[in-house]
């Protein structure tokens, strides 16, 4: 490995990989007008009480302080962007609303950072929904955490668009470590490194996944832990079965569920990966039950004992106030939800109202489909490895449409079907992609990767154009109009926002030229090294070109 001279410009491009997904959420984190992200204001809300001390009240029970009422109202939510796939008749335009001078942007302080008390013997089911914050029905790991970034940073009074700003680059930092676990685990897998690089550039194929780790939302922590865990299944499969691994994979699995519920559908993944491990059956039972137990200890019990105090797993942290309908039966449900939760996880901007195309997200879907049947077809050394990482996905999808099937039937709705919450399962999905373009070229894999990784470089700069696109032009204004919007509805200044734009751009080209000159130094080291057995390079499972 040492000696190999392709290593140091694989980790070239890897790092720089990492660093254009890194830059491109915090583009996201610059781009969106304030709160323009799904829940944000309450995401932000519950962080806000968590660092002046309010602590975490019953679901339901949660209100929103003055301050986020008041930067709400000057987000000017209820206003239609220019994008928006369809303009309300009772909803003044986005582009018709002057922005909030800086100065006149307050701060938040003890005196606001709080809600009053819900007075005794009253029901937040009397009160406006926006006066309510939903997010106690969830456990308060995230937020407790971005509390200390907020106290941390000397942030927990200042300007509520410095509190946002921040708190968004707060979640870019949690996407860091993502395109990096994914690269190393399709590695460990394949053995080849163009193929970890393909994996470390997936994320850029999802402009959503950007956009959600660019605002305020605990799904940032639930997107890290299901790529942590994702990595450790991966070393699981490996045949590590030491305690050691096992406890790391519980922790894994305690933080996340420490942080949503979305997280309990990786325990299938996990359960699968020491099954199939090699190995003696009682190491992989001890496993088993080691990463579970500590998983329970450490954020498992927060869901059992909802179970058992509340009679719930996850209780309501507000009622619906939906105008009811009637169900239009089962294939309308899948037709709709299918396409909701498809177009939602690769491009719905905003508050879910800026809609990638029909044929963008549909041809990305069937890439994705049709690349993981390769992998599972094509690869027999690696298949029931990517059949136990495909479980996680697989389990997240099916539990959205599952869970919102009784609302469907109750009221004709269907709602909760968001992308985003298949998140935990983009590390997973990196993998058995890059896996399955590494078995339909083969050995031209190596030769592809600088492209495909450029495409996806492509696919996220689209995705931040549409979005600003969206968010401050539209069809009728120019792109100067637009960006001079922009920089007054941002905290940041027109030439620091140039600056941003500049340096992505320079580490996307940088990124796709180290990949150029990894795939070269490839090709030179093949040409140039003895023969060896392939048999030998399969069994070490490390330094292979291919």
């Amino acid at each position: 490995m040492r000696d190999d001279p392709a290593e140091p410009a694989y980790r070239r491009g890897l790092v720089l990989i990492t660093a254009v997904v890194t830059l491109t959420g915090v583009l996201w984190a610059a781009l969106a007008p304030p709160f323009r992200a799904p829940d944000e204001p309450q995401h932000v809300n519950s962080v806000l009480r968590l660092a002046y001390g309010g602590g975490w009240p019953a679901a339901g029970e949660a209100l929103v302080s003055p301050a986020v009422d008041v930067a709400r109202a000057q987000a000017e939510l209820a206003t239609d962007l220019p994008g928006r796939h369809f303009d309300r008749v009772d909803a003044p335009p986005f582009m018709a609303i002057p922005p909030v001078p800086d100065r006149d942007r307050p701060v938040v302080d003890a005196g606001n950072a709080l809600a009053d008390p819900l007075p005794a013997g009253t029901s937040t089911r009397h009160l406006p929904k926006t006066a309510v914050d939903q997010m106690t029905q969830h456990p308060p790991l995230y937020y407790a955490v971005a509390a200390l970034v907020l106290r941390g940073t000397g942030l927990a009074e200042a300007r509520w668009d410095h509190q946002l700003l921040a708190l968004r680059l707060f979640d870019v930092a949690l996407l860091l470590p993502v395109p990096l676990l994914a690269a190393a685990a399709a590695r460990r897998l394949s053995g080849s490194r163009p193929a970890a690089l393909v994996a470390a550039s997936f994320t850029l194929f999802v402009p959503q996944a950007g956009h959600i780790m660019g605002s305020v939302t605990n799904d940032a922590l639930v997107t890290l832990s299901g790529a942590v865990i994702t990595y450790l299944c991966v070393v699981v499969l490996g045949g590590d079965l030491r305690a050691r691994t096992a406890v790391w994979l519980g922790l894994a699995l305690g933080v996340g569920l420490l942080t949503k519920v979305m997280v309990a559908f990786a325990l299938p993944m996990v359960a699968a990966a020491y099954l199939v491990a090699p190995g003696s059956r009682a190491r992989r039972l001890r496993g088993t039950l080691l990463a579970g137990a500590v998983a329970l200890v450490v954020g498992g019990w927060w869901w059992l004992r909802n179970l058992l105090v509340l009679g719930t797993v996850q209780p309501v942290g507000i009622p619906d106030r939906f105008a009811e309908g009637e169900p239009a039966g089962l294939w309308h449900f899948l037709r709709t939800g299918v396409t909701l939760l498809t177009r939602s996880f690769f491009g719905n901007f905003g508050w879910l109202e800026l809609r990638i195309p029909d044929g963008v997200f549909w041809t990305a879907a069937v890439t994705i489909g049709v690349l993981a049947v390769i992998a599972m077809v094509r690869l027999p050394d690696t298949r029931r490895a990517v059949g136990v990482l495909l479980m996680l996905p697989a389990a997240l999808w099916l539990a959205v449409l599952v869970n919102t099937w009784p609302d469907y039937q109750e009221t004709g709705l269907i709602i909760a079907v968001q992308g985003r919450y298949l998140f935990a399962g983009l590390a997973a999905l990196s993998v058995t992609t890059a896996l399955g373009a590494a078995a339909l070229l083969g050995p031209r894999i190596g030769r592809a990767a600088p492209w495909l990784v450029g495409a996806a470089c492509t696919a996220a700069a689209s995705g931040l154009a549409f979005g600003f696109w969206g968010f401050y032009q539209g069809p009728a204004s120019t792109v100067a109009d637009a960006a001079a919007r922009w920089a007054a509805w941002s905290p940041l200044t027109g030439p620091q926002l140039a600056v941003l734009v500049s340096v992505l751009v320079l580490a996307a080209v940088a990124a796709v030229l180290a990949c150029g000159l990894f795939a070269r130094s490839t090709s030179l080291a093949e040409t140039t090294a003895a023969p060896q057995p392939r048999a030998a390079t399969t069994a070490a499972g490390t330094g292979s070109s291919a």
